[in-house]
């Protein structure tokens, strides 16, 4: 299959890696550097796997092959202006969209007809280079159908994606795996962003009333009854992942965290802001989810 990773930060650069052991892999990227290194020197992956992937690289989708699946994996602050590129090419591939947070793929479809599958991923790694990531958190992506796509289509991607070394299960609704990353991801990114902290053993604390759990967790309540509201039956409990995230052993650093520490622009829009509308529509109060969503957008109005 020929596969186009699009946007090869940490998780596109864990895809385009690991994929280009068993299909045929290009990589969109941004800059004609990261371009450039990835032709002459390939990705190598480090930490739960060791080696190395040559694949084809370019700023121009015009110079790559036309893919049959398209993994959009960009970050969602850049995923109106990514998809504005691919407008008009590559019509008879697949889509399959992987930011945090809903509706990334109606961002998609405004730009084209593509038939698409969704996906939230749990895996993360650390950019050491342009050429380099290390493999951190080796959870797995979930897929479901969406535009014009089927059950079976979103197995056979995970099929391929499973083949390649990394985890991947199919949905035939990716709704209640959604909204469990979508309310996990709202909670222990915007609490990272404001506090400085890695995802740690402080987000499951709760033995003393000033125990940083409780935040979390008020939070994460907050998120079910949204989800409740919306008809929504969880996948999986987020207070769980949470307190399981914790347990694990490593200091994650949540993306939100590290566009912060590097004065860059979140993606508190697509994340808390996407709870935030369901809230109001309907009728359900979240004024935790709020504040926090003001204040991280006052953290990147601090940087102008």
């Amino acid at each position: 299959m020929r596969v186009c990773i699009v946007g090869a930060g940490v998780i596109g650069s864990l895809y385009a890696a690991h994929l280009a052991r068993v299909a045929d892999v290009s990589a969109l990227t941004r800059r004609e550097e990261h371009a450039r290194a990835i032709n002459e020197h390939g990705l190598r992956v480090t930490g739960r796997a060791d080696f190395s992937s040559r694949l084809e690289a370019s700023t121009s989708p015009d110079d790559l092959p036309a893919p049959e699946l398209a993994i959009v994996a960009c970050k969602g602050t850049d995923l109106d202006d990514v998809s504005a590129r691919l407008e008009g090419r590559w019509p008879d591939a697949t889509m399959l969209t992987v930011q945090n947070g809903i509706g990334a793929d109606e961002i998609v479809a405004a730009h084209g007809p593509w038939r698409q599958l969704t996906a939230v991923t749990f895996m993360s790694g650390t950019r050491h280079s342009d050429t380099e990531v290390e493999y951190v958190l080796d959870t797995a992506t979930w897929i479901g159908p969406a535009r014009g796509t089927t059950a079976a289509d979103a197995e056979a991607v995970a099929e391929l994606i499973a083949s390649s070394g990394l985890k991947a299960e199919a949905f035939p609704d990716l709704r209640p795996a959604q909204w469990s990353k979508l309310i996990f991801n709202a909670t222990v990114n915007t609490v990272a962003a404001l506090t400085g902290l890695p995802h740690d053993a402080h987000f499951a604390e709760l033995e003393h009333p000033t125990d940083l759990g409780h935040l979390v967790k008020a939070l994460i309540d907050e998120g079910k009854a949204v989800a409740a509201a919306a008809g929504v039956e969880l996948a999986d409990d987020p207070w769980e992942m949470n307190v399981l995230a914790t347990r694990r052993g490593s200091r994650h650093y949540p993306s939100m965290l590290e566009d912060v520490e590097a004065h860059r622009r979140t993606e508190i829009d697509l994340i808390t802001g996407a709870l935030v509308r369901e809230a109001h529509r309907v009728a359900v109060s979240v004024p935790l989810h709020e504040t926090m969503q003001r204040l991280v957008k006052a953290k990147e109005a601090s940087w102008e």
